[in-house]
């Protein structure tokens, strides 16, 4: 018998063998280490955060019994007159305004030593008042320790977590605001001081974005100070300056709201191993005056504050430190950074073109009598940079535009999560392919002429993934629409069509989570440098409470959208507890033309987006609840006789071949099987019998496996998802399906359709029958899975 790996000899192992166990192992020694420096690191700062609880607590009994007192001293000073003027002259004293601050060099190193030291009571002490932010789940894979404020002026959010950088690194891309904070415009550094003690004082101006054409953008005056602690932690803090003299200033901005930014900043802390302890505070008073009433909740939400900022701050850290970690080619041949520059590209030429700033070239055309879609127009060179226009005469055009149509919307009852699922997986209920095509032709060389609307023809749309982020919370993927025409007479010219998307906010149970699909066309060479002209959608949900849907309601939507015979009854797992729910959604589509077609695509962008307009609210209402419960033709996943009889056959083809029982013996009827089967804590899959296998159905345990909907996987091949190893042993293991009607496979690793790595113990394979006893499908179950 040969000798085992750990006995720490060849023995009779072949020397190949050995050197790949001691590998193993040396790989296995170094990665136990490294999670016992970041358990130790995270025991820290625990230990850390039940420190400052309990000194909260403490303030808090303490400012209990003074509250206390003062009732107390309260009363008892009604009954004398004398305290009456003193309580008014104390009132006058607290209105009394500070007068301005210094703005000199010595003035500006008093104002940041006061927020070095604001900012550390905030971050580690008691000076605000911190509640754990609701939906956040705790844990080691969680993304750190999140709180919101309560009861302090402006909107608050904190964050500590563990990230595999150095300090020095840290600091350094969080002090790039715009290459993580997707809101933010520019940050221009306008003047920078040294400090005695090494550290160094910034003047800095920031544009933020708005997130909707129905709200002005902000911007900040601030100061930045980096300094180093005693104990060799680095911090940068900052603050708005506001109400100085002799020194510089900001005056207000044409189309900017000045905000204010309190005491706020990074905590960032060396631990063993080259990882870093960080935490943020983020402080804001975003002017909430200055938007409309509906709009008011985007600004004085804690939560959504630590969405957008806090959280993007710590997941862009976490992103950067597995990518350093793991420098490995994804999606398309290319490296994890030019994918992360892609998206950037992409969403920041959406913010632009919802914002469309003048100084960037935009102007406004005027309306058509209606002002529900607004028409900006841009005309400069930078605009226009790298973008191949051709059109009919087949000669490049010499005076090239851009044109961008965008309006806003108000959605009632409606998860944002749902509807953008939806937009994504069923384009052809909302586009139209003859603009598909014309945009398109703006990165292809070739003629193409403008059409009318809805005249042309939709192929499939294949979603072809790229990329993700470590919490999936956005991904990057290309759609290759396939056989698009312009008109019915273009059926020999045909082509495949390459949009690059973006989407993000898809995950139902975030609180407060902005929801995207931005979209731009490419050629299909993809270089990192194509030009990008994005368009696409924006919801942003204007309630902070968590939003009660259920998660497969997409997943049988057109029916939903279609007025057919009476079918099963609704489920009521579609209008339980949904409540409602409001949201705003921004919509921008932008298109590159040659100057004298200006009115007349001016006139097809405002067509356009009325008819996308009028199909999400068509959508939106198939989407809500209270429709949903109030249809009896419309059927749920979880009830179609199909679905019903597939379970049925599953579970009936694993008791002939295996001789036990898949589910447990209690389940009676045949939708109690298939939602037994739905909810069963292995992955179960089923796979068509032809020469190239689709999946055709999975229950929710495969879907997550996957990574993946039920829509969307009918379009993955079961050789996609087996790596070269995993395909070998399956073509070996087939014929034994076909003939004894099973097998058991070993353990190893598969992939989901986002390219990431599961393992599984073991798998069964079995051949499903129908009612003739003939094979209808092969089922597969990966059991003990998980995500590598």
């Amino acid at each position: 018998m040969a000798m085992s790996c750990k006995d720490g000899k060849p023995g009779s192992l072949d020397n190949g063998k050995y050197v790949r166990c001691r590998e193993k192992q040396r790989k296995e020694t170094s990665r136990f280490q490294a999670v016992n420096r970041k358990l130790t690191a995270m025991n820290k700062l625990l230990m850390e955060e039940n420190d400052r609880l309990q000194n909260q607590v403490s303030q808090l009994v303490y400012e209990n019994g003074c509250f206390r007192q003062h009732t107390q001293n309260a009363t008892l000073a009604t009954k004398d007159p004398s305290c009456e003027s003193a309580m008014t002259s104390g009132q006058h004293r607290v209105t009394q305004q500070n007068p301005p601050r210094d703005a000199s060099p010595a003035g500006l190193l008093s104002i940041a030593e006061e927020t070095l030291a604001e900012f550390l009571s905030k971050a580690t002490g008691t000076a605000v008042e911190w509640v754990q932010m609701p939906g956040m789940k705790p844990g080691p894979d969680s993304i750190g320790i999140v709180a919101i404020s309560h009861g302090c002026p402006g909107v608050a959010a904190r964050a500590c977590g563990l990230v595999g950088l150095e300090p020095t690194r840290v600091a350094e891309l969080l002090k790039d605001r715009p290459s993580w904070f997707r809101d933010c415009r520019a940050v221009d550094v306008l003047n920078v001081l040294p400090t005695a003690n090494g550290g160094t004082i910034e003047l800095l101006y920031m544009q933020l974005y708005a997130p909707t054409t129905l709200a002005p953008s902000r911007d900040f005056w601030l100061l930045r100070y980096t300094s180093v602690l005693e104990d060799g932690s680095l911090v940068v803090c900052e603050r708005s300056l506001k109400n100085t003299q002799n020194g510089p200033s900001m005056l207000p901005v044409q189309n900017f709201v000045r905000a204010e930014m309190f005491a706020s900043g990074y905590l960032i802390r060396p631990c063993e191993g080259g990882v870093s302890i960080i935490h943020i505070v983020d402080h804001m008073d975003l002017e909430p005056w200055s938007v409309p009433e509906v709009l008011r909740p985007l600004y004085e939400s804690s939560t959504v504050l630590a969405q957008k900022t806090t959280m993007a701050a710590l997941r862009q850290l976490r992103q950067i430190a597995q990518e350093v970690s793991q420098p490995n080619v994804t999606g398309w041949g290319r490296r994890p950074a030019a994918l992360r520059a892609l998206s950037q590209r992409l969403s920041r030429g959406f913010n632009d073109a919802v914002n469309g700033f003048t100084d960037e070239g935009w102007s406004m055309m005027g309306n058509d009598g209606m002002d529900d879609v607004t028409i900006l127009v841009n005309s400069s060179p930078d605009k226009l940079m790298g973008l191949n226009l051709s059109f009919a005469n087949g000669f490049p055009s010499v005076s090239n535009s851009v044109l961008c149509a965008v309006a806003s919307m108000l959605l009632q009852n409606v998860p944002p999560a749902i509807l953008l699922r939806f937009l994504r997986e069923h384009r052809s209920e909302w586009a139209d392919c003859s603009i598909d095509a014309y945009s398109a032709a703006v990165v292809n060389v070739g003629p193409c002429s403008l059409r009318g609307s809805r005249v042309g023809g939709f192929g499939s749309q294949v979603i072809l993934p790229l990329a993700h982020t470590i919490e999936h919370e956005e991904s990057l993927e290309v759609i290759k629409l396939e056989g698009i025409t312009q008109s019915p007479e273009d059926v020999l010219m045909a082509r495949d069509v390459f949009l690059l998307q973006l989407c993000s906010g898809m995950d139902e149970n975030a609180v407060g989570t902005c929801a995207e699909l931005i979209f731009a066309p490419i050629d299909a060479s993809f270089a990192d440098d194509a030009p990008l002209l994005p368009s696409g959608f924006r919801i942003i949900p204007l309630d902070s409470g968590k939003e009660a849907s259920s998660p497969n309601r997409t997943l049988d939507l057109a029916s939903a959208l279609e007025i057919g015979p009476a079918g099963n009854k609704a489920s009521n797992d579609c209008s339980a507890g949904a409540g409602c729910v409001r949201s705003v959604m921004t919509i921008a589509f932008e298109f590159a033309f040659e100057s004298h077609l200006q009115e007349h695509v001016a006139s097809m962008a405002r067509q356009y987006v009325r008819s996308i307009i009028s199909s999400v609210q068509r959508v939106a209402l198939a989407l809500s609840p209270s429709y949903l419960s109030s249809q009896a033709g419309l059927r749920t996943p979880l009830g179609t006789p199909e679905a019903q009889t597939l379970a049925r056959l599953i579970c009936q083809s694993y008791r002939v071949y295996m001789g036990v029982e898949l589910l447990k013996s209690n389940t009676e009827g045949s939708e109690s099987v298939l939602k037994t089967l739905w909810h069963h804590s292995e992955a179960i899959m089923c796979c068509s019998l032809k020469a190239l296998p689709v999946f055709t159905f999975a229950n929710q345990a495969g879907l997550d496996m996957l990574e993946t909907t039920l829509v969307a996987l009918q379009d993955l091949t079961l050789e996609k998802i087996f790596d070269e190893h995993g395909r070998k042993s399956l073509c070996t293991e087939f014929p034994q399906i076909m003939r004894q009607g099973f097998a058991c496979l070993q353990g190893g690793i598969c992939l989901s359709s986002m390219g990431r790595p599961v393992s599984y113990e073991r798998a069964v394979a079995w051949k499903v029958l129908n009612e003739e006893e003939n094979a209808h499908c092969i089922c597969f179950m990966f059991i003990n899975w998980s995500f590598v």
